[in-house]
């Protein structure tokens, strides 16, 4: 039995169910209570509950997610249902760290990750296609780099428990969600009143819809960098064929619930600074290529036992919170009596996503092996 549903999670339909299910649930979960257009977002997510632990200070965007939660989880009972969970470590930590923290300088800057700019065209958000095609023109990069010999080295077997932090990470995030203790006075835990970080889905939808998503692409592999990586490199559309499900379910889940409006202006959480929304998405998009992985791919590869991929995950939350404490995060537009104010970066915002570039350009440069 379990080979038979090796075979079908392998296959073409595996990954499209995937696919659908993220698609189906982002527009489920934002009708459920979630933000608009950010029915799923692990890029906004993590920021949320780095707000919640007071690594920023983002009134607006404070929530410990369940999703995020249930991803790794859901992952984490894969691996071990399949015999997969295997802990490992050992490839450039710190400089999984460095590429986390500006893959999400980049999609603060766009306001979503690869996931989100999928939900918010599928939505009608036509901001989206710009922070698509930088997002493929950082992957384009990152294989340019990959050709020319670019690797963070091998990750080791190392001890079981090293494998178990960042799931144990999460549980402990459950436990503040259910019991939301006060530590001191005006100090964290923190949950938004207003703003994106205020509305929500029911625990118990979000925390089950992580696990289902956690479970399913653990068992694909699903990945929306692998997809566009394996096309550029090998042509194979397999991953693919995962994230067009994405966005078509989530398209036609969008009509049926009166949710989809077609536009650039006064979109939810977006801004129509096309510039660096695909300029913040090719940071992004790049560093996930030099990492092996989006920002969900990091999440089911840690739940399954992946220290390097946790450092990754580690080192967008620190992001986050440097992204809102530094005034770098995007600014959504603005529509107030019929007038609309263009939103987008600080000139602080648009220097970090100009050194986040470099620096990855820098890495993917320094870090290629010698031919003899």
């Amino acid at each position: 039995m379990s080979e038979r549903f090796t075979r079908f999670f392998a296959s073409r339909w595996g990954i499209i169910l995937a696919g659908a299910t993220i698609g189906l649930l982002g527009p489920l979960l934002q009708k459920w209570g979630n933000p608009a257009n950010m029915g799923i977002c692990v890029a906004c997510f993590e920021r949320d509950i780095a707000g919640a632990l007071g690594l920023h200070r983002a009134a607006a965007v404070q929530y410990i997610r369940p999703e995020i939660i249930g991803m790794v989880l859901g992952s984490t009972a894969a691996a071990l249902l399949f015999r997969e969970f295997k802990a490992r470590t050992g490839s450039a930590p710190i400089v999984r760290f460095m590429l986390g923290f500006f893959a999400m300088i980049g999609a603060l800057a766009f306001l979503g990750c690869p996931w989100r700019a999928n939900l918010r065209l599928a939505g009608g958000d036509l901001n989206a296609i710009t922070g698509l095609l930088g997002l493929a023109a950082g992957i384009a990069g990152g294989v340019l780099f990959l050709k020319s010999g670019y690797t963070l080295g091998r990750s080791s077997k190392t001890y079981p428990v090293v494998g178990w932090i960042l799931p144990g990470i999460m549980l402990a995030l459950l436990l503040l969600l259910i019991f939301r203790p006060q530590f001191s006075q005006g100090g964290p835990i923190f949950f938004s009143q207003s703003g994106p970080g205020s509305l929500a889905a029911p625990l118990l939808i979000s925390l089950g819809a992580g696990l289902l998503i956690g479970f399913l692409a653990q068992r694909t592999r699903f990945c929306t960098m692998g997809a566009v990586r394996d096309v550029i490199l090998m042509r194979d559309f397999h991953l693919l064929s995962g994230v067009a499900a994405l966005l078509v379910v989530a398209f036609i889940t969008n009509l049926a619930l009166g949710q989809f409006k077609l536009g650039f202006e006064a979109q939810p959480v977006a801004h129509s600074s096309h510039l660096w929304n695909f300029l913040g998405m090719a940071l992004s998009g790049l560093a996930f290529a030099l990492a092996g992985g989006c920002p969900g791919r990091q999440l089911f590869l840690s739940g399954e036992g992946d220290g390097d991929s946790a450092v990754f995950v580690i080192g967008m939350v620190v992001g986050a919170g440097f992204a809102h404490n530094f005034s770098l995060a995007g600014k959504p537009d603005a529509l107030a009596e019929g007038v609309l104010t263009v939103g987008g970066l600080t000139n602080a915002g648009m220097a970090a996503v100009i050194i986040g570039l470099a620096v990855c350009v820098l890495l993917g440069l320094a870090m290629r092996e010698q031919k003899a």
